[in-house]
């Protein structure tokens, strides 16, 4: 059982910095921020979810029925992820690739406080057992100094950061792909690659307050599990619940942003009537329709918006809306296992796609292009894509972040590394 406290608030932006300062001190955090984006499906501004209660840390196997009688048990908020490698627990795959985070396949926990903000009304949730400790928090919190960014570890050392993949062999990577594709294996594949740094320390927090500066992201998380954390600048939902309905919006498609307003309405126009990233987008839209059937109403997936651009600070995407109604004989997580990975990062048809993928990628994907969100009590659920996002491993001084784009019949392989580069920029920025 929680409490559940409701107070307003003056100054959002400023409260929503001092949240995420104040919740450093604890092991486990998931720190949610919409960055006033103002979408139709968005519940909250920010989410601030700290202290686990209970956890559930697993690898792959049998990771969602785990994670279903974890959810069932409690009935109550829980947080967390899904990395791309439960694959292997949905099929028989494997990831054998090289793994320099080393991060568990699943884990959730159950917090003891949530701080849920939307606009200028705060709600705390409590768990009972430490619900006495609300006001003096909530002192603790509005007192804090939100750190601006840049204040701390401007002085540690220069990262040297390195790309798994070179130019070269990408190339190579992709025609392999293409060849894939001509023979009829597959028709359209995301294709990632690594870039790392090792012997690395940064601090967290303020590569993620810098990130989160240069992006506004509509998705954007600070995750922390002791000493493994996630700093995400992500664009794409993957998949929302709220009562019987079911929400994805994969991103397929993407174009650069021009400060000169010319030029950028240019490179919107140029996204929108592009064959490729519509051909793109509209594969994946289908494989998305298809894997919500598996535990929708009968005749109830529809495609809400096809092909609409949205703007955000670096580039511009190209987003399709799927919905559907849940079938009551349905578990929520029933809903993540037949779905996932997701379509924008796999491709079509799905399981062939994973098997080819595994082969020509360097790297296990692990959380990137996994998925990060919460559960309510009542079964609803949200949850991000993991692209556009550092991970760290402070115990093994790993920092990581990786870059994929969609290689289809029509793909220039030079144009899909430079898409990549693009989708780099920001990390890149943020690390050096």
């Amino acid at each position: 059982m929680r409490v559940s406290i409701h107070k307003p608030i003056s100054n959002p932006e400023q409260f929503k910095q001092q949240l995420l300062t104040w919740s450093q001190q604890f092991r486990e955090v998931v720190f949610l921020d919409s960055n006033s984006h103002t979408q139709e499906y968005s519940s909250f501004d920010c989410v601030l979810a700290v202290d686990a209660f209970t956890s559930l840390k697993t690898d792959f196997q049998n990771a969602f029925d785990d994670l279903k009688q974890y959810q069932q048990t409690t009935k109550d908020w829980l947080f967390g992820y899904l990395t791309y490698d439960l694959k292997n627990d949905v099929e028989t795959l494997k990831s054998a690739n090289f793994d320099g985070l080393h991060f568990p396949d699943l884990f959730f926990f159950q917090p003891k406080k949530i701080f849920l903000l939307k606009g200028n009304e705060l709600e705390i949730r409590y768990l009972l057992l430490c619900d006495d400790e609300v006001e003096e928090d909530f002192q603790e919190i509005v007192e804090s100094q939100s750190r601006s960014v840049g204040t701390k570890g401007e002085s540690a050392a220069a990262l040297n950061i390195e790309q798994r993949i070179s130019k070269e062999f990408y190339i190579e990577k992709v025609n392999k792909m293409l060849s894939h594709i001509h023979v009829g294996d597959m028709y359209e594949a995301n294709f990632c690659m690594e870039f790392f740094a090792e012997n690395a320390v940064i601090d967290p927090l303020e590569k993620f307050q810098k990130l989160n500066e240069i992006s506004k992201a509509p998705f954007s998380i600070f995750f922390k599990n002791h000493k493994q954390y996630l700093l995400s600048a992500s664009p794409e939902r993957y998949l929302k619940k709220v009562g019987e309905t079911i929400i994805s919006q994969p991103i397929k498609g993407t174009s650069k942003r021009s400060s000169d307003p010319i030029e950028d309405e240019k490179s919107k126009q140029f996204l929108e009537s592009d064959s490729k990233e519509r051909a793109e987008n509209i594969m994946i839209t289908d494989l998305v329709r298809n894997d919500l059937s598996h535990t929708a109403q009968k005749g109830s997936v529809e495609v809400t918006e096809l092909c609409k651009i949205y703007s955000f600070l670096q580039v511009h995407q190209m987003i399709s809306t799927i919905t559907s109604k849940l079938d009551a004989q349905y578990a929520p997580v029933d809903v993540l296992r037949t779905t996932f990975p997701m379509g924008s990062m796999t491709g079509a048809p799905k399981i062939s796609v994973m098997k080819i993928i595994e082969n020509l990628e360097e790297t296990k994907r692990g959380l990137y292009s996994g998925a990060v969100g919460y559960f309510t009590p009542e079964g609803d659920f949200d949850f991000n894509v993991v692209i556009r996002s550092i991970l760290y491993n402070q115990e093994n001084q790993y920092v990581s972040f990786s870059v994929g784009s969609a290689i289809t019949a029509q793909s220039d392989p030079e144009k899909e590394y430079e898409e990549c580069l693009l989708k780099a920029k920001a990390m890149h920025e943020v690390l050096q």
